[in-house]
């Protein structure tokens, strides 16, 4: 048996070449530069905003924001959806994140954000003639069906690309709508302790689109 600490262990030959170099450049930069953070984050965590985003490469929350370490408490999943409450047993990995962030963290700000070009929402279109994506994809991007039917019958002559950005504000809703089904996060939101928001972010452009809790609608936040 190896008794050598993990640090001790020269582990280079079995990583990838670009997480490798990452890591190296991670150590010689931004941890150095904070390492009295991290020192202080080994304690603990008590970030102010909770992020429900996804999964997709390209949209990462803690770059949008120009976050730094322990300042977001991120999940993210295909479309950034949230299911609605449920009691039964089962695999609640998105619940789970949410019901620590509220009960535990106590996050004062809780934010849904998709984005541009999502290929879950292109999923859950798609699956509109029975023909769902995937063993797994499908049965979870059908939390959409209901909202991509009723925009669908709503804009029978609209194309893909319209249907496919209409759904991608609508899939934020969506969720919104099943966070105040969760009674942890509606009492929260009730006492003034959790503000919950809705964004998406255009990849293109590299613009976040804030959406506003009154009216609902989705506006382009200045870029300075």
């Amino acid at each position: 048996m190896d008794t050598r600490a993990p640090g001790d262990i020269n582990m280079t030959t079995n990583m990838p070449d670009d997480l490798l170099t990452g890591y190296h450049r991670f150590r010689a930069n931004r941890y150095a530069r904070e390492v009295e953070r991290y020192h202080m984050l080994a304690e603990g965590q008590s970030p102010k905003t909770m992020i429900i985003g996804c999964a997709d490469s390209r949209v990462d929350p803690s770059t949008i924001f120009s976050a730094g370490p322990g300042e977001l408490f991120v999940v993210r999943n295909v479309a950034a959806l949230v299911p609605p409450y449920g009691e039964a047993t089962g695999y609640h990995g998105t619940s789970a994140a949410l019901e620590f962030a509220i009960t535990v963290l106590g996050i004062s700000n809780l934010v849904v954000m998709g984005h541009s070009s999502c290929g879950g929402v292109a999923a859950a279109l798609a699956a509109r003639d029975a023909k769902p994506i995937g063993r797994y994809i499908g049965p979870w991007v059908a939390l959409l069906n209901e909202t991509r039917d009723a925009l669908l019958a709503a804009n029978p002559d609209a194309s893909d690309e319209d249907l496919q950005n209409a759904l991608e504000r609508k899939a934020v809703e969506c969720s919104i709508n099943n966070l105040m089904t969760f009674p942890f996060v509606s009492e929260a939101i009730a006492e003034g302790r959790v503000r919950m928001d809705g964004a998406l972010f255009s990849i293109i452009a590299g613009e976040l689109i804030w959406r506003d809790p009154d009216s609902g609608e989705f506006s382009r936040v200045s870029k300075s």
